[in-house]
């Protein structure tokens, strides 16, 4: 199956985007050729874009506090495994210290790296880091694998409090929907959403099949609808009748 995730809400977008950034950061960082590690420095770039917001750790601390409060309550529940509770409390508790404790704003220490940010700024421009434009990182990318990923570790360090908060929030997020089997009819599905509230769309798919779902939803409805493009050519839409799973999550 090919799993595809539709968050609803700005919010929820942001910690999916944080969440991809990092994996791919982690990825890159954990091989050794220059190419690599320079894949693993643009997303550390990405990731500091991208937490610069003021309110981001804030609002992640409000929502694990919320949680906690919630999971809290389930504590007499008979179905619910204490020894697991116990342990996602921890979690949730380890998380919300380590953001407590990570003052000032996330990545400020790399924002005031000179050197960095003058990478940071030739990234954007196309073939901007070349040797002959930055001789410095040029030399970085040619000092031993080891060292490199010692100094990439150190640069995703600040980021390791919010990305591990971030993780909790997905994971409650994405197990909290139950899934349905749904078929769309010549790659056309809708439902009425009849007050149902979701902060993500989770859909999966067979991965033979070679259609691609584009959604739409707002409060009143939910749109899917199947295209199918050789890559070539623009999308069209599909006339086959396509089955697939359809998870709505929410906190």
């Amino acid at each position: 199956m090919i799993s595809y995730e539709f968050p609803l809400n700005e919010r929820i977008r942001t910690l999916l985007r944080m969440e991809s950034l990092y994996e791919r950061a982690r990825y890159f960082l954990a091989k050794e050729h220059p190419l690599d590690h320079h894949t693993a420095l643009t997303a550390l770039f990405e990731i500091l874009d991208v937490a610069g917001r003021a309110d981001m750790k804030s609002e992640l601390m409000q929502e694990l506090e919320r949680q906690k409060a919630g999971l809290s309550a389930l504590r007499t529940n008979p179905a619910i495994s204490e020894a697991a509770l116990d342990d996602v409390l921890g979690e949730i508790d380890r998380a919300s210290s380590n953001l407590f404790l990570a003052s000032g704003r996330t990545g400020q220490e790399l924002r005031e790296n000179e050197w960095l940010m003058t990478i940071k700024q030739r990234s954007a421009i196309p073939g901007g880091v070349c040797e002959f434009d930055l001789p410095s990182y040029h030399f970085w990318l040619h000092l031993a694998p080891a060292q490199r990923q010692k100094d990439l570790e150190r640069w995703l360090t600040p980021f390791v409090p919010l990305t591990f908060g971030i993780n909790i929030i997905l994971r409650l997020l994405r197990d909290s929907g139950r899934s349905t089997s749904h078929v769309a009819a010549s790659g056309v599905f809708q439902q009425m959403m009849g007050g149902r509230v979701a902060q993500l769309l989770r859909l999966s798919v067979d991965d033979s099949c070679e259609a691609v779902p584009e959604v739409s939803a707002n409060k009143y409805a939910l749109n899917i609808r199947f295209t199918v493009t050789t890559g070539t050519e623009r999308p069209r839409p599909s006339q086959s009748d396509i089955p697939f799973e359809l998870t709505f999550c929410n906190l």
